[in-house]
């Protein structure tokens, strides 16, 4: 790997194959791409012929081109091309049968820890069980010190932001701050920490040196 001369490349070549080896010590597969173009490839290498594949909603992978790219090679179950709410509840039930199931993480601990939170629970619920295969893409900027500041980073920026993205009709998505609301449709509705993968490898995660989603 070529040293980079941005300096914010720089600081994530140092820092991101030391999370990696975090990852690995917690039975995730992982991988630490400098580039987008690295990481896409990366992506795609990991997706066997033939798999059927679904993902979370995640500005990151669509940052990265990904879903376009797996369209073209591999059948697929999009919650997007549903024409009605409830067509898109069964995508998504369907989803977690699925053989890869593509995501982001809200944020990752230094010591390899992911932490997410999710209105509806597709996206937990995939990382949890359902899929043969789980792939995390996440950007550096989604790195965090501690799981405590990977909770802080998920809940008071992550949310908020992605509160906007949805144009969400909740204090967050009116005001841009958490209010640990308990509003019906907060997208804070469920917390997960996932600690190690099990089985291993079962969870891949493709970490990129760059800013990517939120």
């Amino acid at each position: 790997m070529s040293e980079r001369t941005n300096p914010m490349e720089k600081h994530y070549d140092k820092r991101g194959p030391k999370v990696v080896e975090a990852l690995k010590r917690r039975h995730f597969d992982a991988y630490y791409c400098p580039t987008k173009e690295e990481a896409l490839e990366k992506v795609l290498s990991l997706i066997p012929a033939g798999d059927v594949v679904a993902w979370g909603g995640s500005a990151t992978l669509a940052q990265l081109g990904i879903l376009e790219k797996v369209k073209q090679t591999n059948p697929v179950i999009d919650r997007a091309a549903a024409s009605t709410r409830e067509e898109g509840q069964e995508l998504m039930r369907k989803a977690l049968l699925c053989d890869t199931y593509l995501m982001s993480s809200n944020a990752i601990s230094e010591d390899g820890q992911l932490y997410n939170i999710d209105g509806n629970g597709n996206r937990v619920a995939a990382l949890v069980f359902g899929p043969k295969s789980v792939i995390v893409v996440a950007g550096m900027n989604k790195v965090t010190k501690t799981i405590e500041d990977a909770e802080a980073r998920a809940r008071y920026i992550a949310a908020p932001i992605n509160a906007q993205r949805f144009d969400n009709n909740t204090p967050c998505g009116i005001t841009g701050t958490c209010a640990d609301c308990l509003s019906p449709t907060s997208i804070c509705a469920s917390m997960l920490r996932t600690r190690i993968s099990r089985p291993a490898g079962k969870i891949k995660v493709v970490l990129v040196g760059a800013e990517l989603g939120f």
